[in-house]
């Protein structure tokens, strides 16, 4: 597959695995909210930046896939949940289960220690304690996209890799689009996406 076909494939396989519940949908459009001010923000103030996208936009987008998405089979796409794990190509539940560890472990880290190990002078021209939480914060959310890119890269390819890194980038962006609706479908007491819009589009775009 080229690059672009190869990034239309994640996001779909990422939508039809994991994004059935209508709650899931409308949270990733909330998310994808944050995550854009997030990115307008970090020019002014980064840390602020930092906050809303790990306080709000990453609790808003793991609450749903860990609350909302069923972990029974999966008969839309005839697929076991554990199918669905082993073939995410990003971070799946239980990368994510870790990646959140390190998340939450990191205040508590810096209130033990607050030069964290060496990482912060003791006296870092008067920079509080949410300064340094910032910085740490950036760091895992940069260390982890760069981590799981490069080891794509002897997993499944250097273009793998990349358009994985991509895909997450434009995320925001691409969510917004796709989700901008679920809440609508919320209020009308439609709970799951049964995926046929996106099929028949499927369907029509391979016929095409």
């Amino acid at each position: 597959m080229g690059f672009l076909e190869e990034l239309r494939q994640q996001r779909w396989d990422d939508h039809r695995f994991y994004h059935h519940h209508r709650a899931n949908q409308t949270l990733h459009f909330f998310s994808s909210i944050c995550f854009l001010a997030s990115y307008v923000m970090v020019f002014a103030n980064p840390a602020a930046a930092v906050f809303v996208g790990w306080l709000l936009a990453m609790v808003l987008r793991q609450l749903g896939h860990f609350v909302f998405e069923p972990r029974t089979y999966d008969e839309v796409n005839q697929a076991s949940h554990e199918h669905q794990e082993s073939v995410k190509v990003g971070y799946n539940l239980r990368r994510k289960t870790v990646l959140l560890t390190v998340w939450a472990g990191a205040p508590m880290l810096l209130w033990i220690d607050p030069t964290c190990f060496g990482l912060f002078a003791v006296q870092a021209g008067g920079a509080t304690f949410f300064d340094r939480l910032a910085v740490l914060w950036l760091a895992i959310g940069i260390g982890a996209v760069v981590f799981r890119t490069v080891h794509l890269f002897f997993l499944k390819g250097v273009q793998s890799g990349l358009v994985w890194f991509t895909k997450i980038l434009t995320d925001p962006f691409h969510d917004f689009l796709i989700y901008c609706r679920a809440p609508l479908y919320l209020l009308r007491g439609e709970m799951l996406d049964d995926m046929s819009d996106w099929y028949d589009e499927s369907a029509r775009t391979n016929e095409a």
